[in-house]
């Protein structure tokens, strides 16, 4: 495709990056088929091609996003199922993320919007402010219906919907050392995960010491930076980042790390482009990239071990790949693998590719579409008539289990319980 970007622009590293994304594009339309905005809504606008050229129009010439733009550019869910069906290559994250940091910087949205924005970067990344924001949503739910209603406070409904309806008991940070040690790995603590499902965390730790590894929580680490990089706030998301290279780089260069761990996939994506989004900081950029390298979501690290066959009480398991794990991780089998050999019988939904509607705070911002993706991934999964649901995001898990009676669990969950560990809570069953 071709791009008209002048030379001064293109000094500009991020300029220089976007550019090279654009051009590689060849509006094949291949990916139309795959992009759940485009799907459900069927404007060529809401699809990635679209979006190419709507974001390499505002960058070529440099002028104040319109309205639209933006409305278009918000509404994809940065799922990137599109860099999975693309055969030429074109990395749409890269170029979706820096067009998103440049609206935040040359825009100026609506009042309710900032406010709504300005709040969850404030919160969700902050464990502590985030349970005492669930104790005020339990306390406000009924009022949902009344703010839904209102066009302007739709994301405070739906964040008052999301909220769980019970509190959820705090990890403990014990972290057993194994008896006979094979290795040392850091956990990622992240942010709304432990606050939403804690036994993610005492699973995983459980289920490292049995195989042999020491897990350490990194002190001075904190949120991935995930959740604000995709609201555009990128001086907040390289925050983010560099705290946690820091905490992890007195890891590696003490005791040694032989990975980074994470049981949130969305996080996962992000760690592993640190040495990307730090590439221009001549202090970070190689720290960042031998972060990256190390990092792993649970499901990636588990399958290389030597878990032993587990007991799956003749459960069938029905399996949601995120699509941080599947496109933007490009890990498909890991899960399901592990899955099989702790005894389960797995089976896929339909339209798995497609994205639930969770991505991150996109079920927030953007209530009306993040509701129609749900309900039908909750259909399409209700079909499978499964007996649990497993996943590996916290997000996900949050979105379809607003949708089914079915019960959910972290992948990492179930494999502990099949090899030795405590049921999951949300199965409600003894041991």
């Amino acid at each position: 495709m071709r791009t008209d970007f002048t030379p001064e622009q293109l000094a500009d590293s991020a300029t220089a990056v976007a550019e090279a994304v654009i051009r590689k594009c060849v509006h094949c339309g291949f990916c139309t088929a795959t992009c759940p905005t485009y799907v459900l809504l069927g404007d060529e606008l809401d699809s990635p091609r679209g979006r190419i050229y709507l974001m390499q129009n505002m960058l070529e010439k440099e002028e104040t996003p319109s309205p639209q733009v933006v409305k278009h550019i918000d509404r994809c869910l940065s799922c990137l199922s599109c860099m999975t069906t693309c055969p030429s290559g074109v990395n749409y994250m890269h170029l979706v993320d820096h067009a998103r940091a440049y609206i935040e910087r040359n825009y100026r949205r609506p009042w309710s919007e900032r406010l709504i924005r300005s709040m969850l970067s404030a919160v969700l990344p902050y464990p502590g402010r985030f349970r005492v924001a669930l104790a005020l949503a339990r306390i406000a739910r009924p009022a949902a219906p009344l703010l839904g209603g209102m066009r302007w406070s739709r994301p405070l409904a739906a964040m008052l919907a999301l909220a769980p309806r019970r509190s959820t008991e705090q990890a403990t940070q014990e972290t057993p050392r194994p008896v006979q040690q094979k290795g040392r790995v850091a956990l990622l603590q992240g942010c709304a995960e432990p606050v939403l499902k804690p036994e993610v965390r005492s699973a995983t730790i459980r289920l490292l010491a049995r195989l042999g590894y020491q897990t350490v929580l990194a002190p001075g680490e904190g949120c991935c930076g995930a959740l604000v990089h995709h609201m555009g706030r990128e001086e907040q998301a390289l925050e983010a980042a560099r705290r946690n290279v820091d905490a992890w780089t007195r890891e590696i260069e003490g005791g040694g790390l032989d990975a980074i761990l994470i049981t949130a996939s969305g996080c996962g994506t992000t760690i592993k482009d640190y040495g990307f989004m730090l590439r221009a900081d001549p202090a970070y950029a190689d720290r960042a990239a031998r972060v990256s390298a190390l990092a792993k979501d649970i499901s990636e690290f588990l399958v290389g071990s030597d878990l032993p066959q587990g007991d799956g009480r003749g459960l069938t398991i029905a399996y949601h790949p995120a699509c941080s794990i599947q496109h933007g991780q490009k890990i498909t089998e890991a899960p399901k693998r592990l899955l099989e050999r702790a005894g389960y019988a797995v089976r896929l939904p339909a339209e798995a590719h497609l994205c639930c509607g969770s991505a991150g705070t996109y079920n927030i911002l953007q209530p009306e579409i993040a509701g129609q993706l749900g309900d039908r991934k909750a259909a399409h999964i209700g079909r499978l008539g499964a007996d649990v649901i497993a996943t590996g995001n916290i997000g996900c898990a949050m979105q379809i289990g607003a949708r089914t009676a079915t019960p959910i669990a972290h992948v990492v969950e179930l494999v502990d319980w099949a090899t030795g560990g405590p049921a999951p809570a949300a199965l409600n069953l003894p041991g």
